[in-house]
């Protein structure tokens, strides 16, 4: 069955318009039809008035039909011109692609509603227009992230293999690059794996002492911290969130591996604290290190970013920007201040399971005391 065409938008407005007009026509000329005839048949003979009704009717209904073609003309006028703004959201979307993402309605005029929405629909162009360059950016900086160790693969497998005297030590050394370069392409798979998983909902939902996670963290790391002269203090107090164990604990490993590979070029400090306060579980990481400008702090939690792009410290630039997607997902934020002294404070505050969006009530004395120790 073939579907039902319905009128224009333009047209239904015409008909309400013009309908509204001529109903009102139509009363006020039988109410002046209906006073003028009983006044001619109370004044006239019965034959004069009757005569005289009748050619009264006939000019009413000329101008009713007279009323009627003006209000269909100006009901289609004001129609379109109430329209107007719709159309041309038409043609703006209509000519919006991902390679002309800078279109925008830019409506002028008095702030009705047709105005609100104008401007809702830029404010989400704008938003799309910058979620689209960031995934553009996103897709050239792992392309070249990934570029990188493959190039340096291809490079050793033929330059060993072309030579015929190759021996074992060559081909020794060979693979040992290779497997470096194949770890590197690991880890950054491993990276945007997580980065992608946490910018999408959970699909675990569980109780996780952070406490336990930081602890974990510390000894993956302290081997590292032992080897680059880093001393690595850890306070954990207890401190319950709800969500994702895995994440929340890459989470915690990459602010600890961060403090320990970014520290001080001769050996410092990286502090990792955990505890409750007031309504919130934080996990807090100090370190020493290069002092950071507090302009490069929105630009190293992007993906792919570092301070230094010539640093040897190992990592693929996504540390940071799993720590935010991750605190995001679960519904708290990172904050990143630089130290006067140099190197970084990263905090990251979560909800507390059991208080999330409740007001805080008195502190007992142990997460009052677990407050102290994050402030440090």
């Amino acid at each position: 069955m073939r579907p039902r065409v319905r009128p224009s938008i333009r047209l239904r407005l015409t008909a309400v318009y013009a309908g509204l007009l001529l109903a009102t026509t139509v009363v006020l000329l039988g109410v002046s039809f209906w006073l003028m005839r009983s006044h001619l048949h109370r004044t006239l003979s019965e034959a004069e008035a009757d005569a005289l009704s009748s050619r009264l009717l006939g000019q009413y209904l000329v101008a009713l039909a007279g009323v009627a073609l003006i209000a269909v003309a100006v009901g289609w006028a004001v129609a379109g011109r109430v329209l107007r703004p719709l159309r041309r959201m038409t043609a703006t979307a209509q000519r919006v692609s991902e390679e002309r993402l800078g279109e925008r309605i830019a409506l002028t005029g008095a702030r009705d509603e047709l105005r609100e929405l104008g401007d809702t629909l830029d404010a989400m162009l704008d938003r799309l227009q910058v979620a689209v360059d960031q995934q553009r950016r996103f897709v050239a900086n792992a392309s070249h992230e990934l570029r990188s160790p493959l190039t340096v693969i291809r490079t050793e497998a033929d330059v060993t293999l072309s030579d015929p005297d190759a021996d074992v030590t060559q081909l020794r050394a060979m693979g040992e690059v290779v497997m470096e370069a194949t770890d590197r392409t690991e880890a950054l798979l491993d990276g945007l794996l997580v980065l992608a998983r946490s910018q999408r909902p959970l699909r675990r939902d569980e109780p996780v002492d952070l406490a336990v996670l930081v602890r974990r963290a510390a000894g993956q790391v302290a081997r590292e911290a032992d080897a680059a002269g880093v001393d690595l203090h850890v306070v954990a107090q207890p401190a319950l969130v709800r969500g994702d164990a895995a994440l929340l604990e890459r989470l915690v490993v990459n602010l600890a591996e961060n403090a320990v590979r970014h520290n001080a070029p001769d050996g410092g400090v990286a502090d990792l604290r955990v505890g409750p306060d007031d309504d919130r579980a934080v996990v807090c990481v100090i370190n020493d290190g290069v002092r950071v400008d507090a302009g490069d702090i929105a630009r190293i939690v992007q993906p792919f970013e570092r301070l230094d792009r010539a640093t040897r410290v190992p990592g693929s630039g996504l540390g940071l920007s799993i720590v935010r997607a991750v605190a995001e997902a679960h519904h708290g934020i990172l904050e990143l201040r630089p130290r006067d002294q140099g190197g970084l404070r990263a905090e990251v505050r979560l909800p507390l399971f059991g208080v999330a969006g409740a007001a805080p009530a008195a502190r007992p004395a142990g997460q009052a005391a677990g407050a102290a120790a994050l402030r440090g």
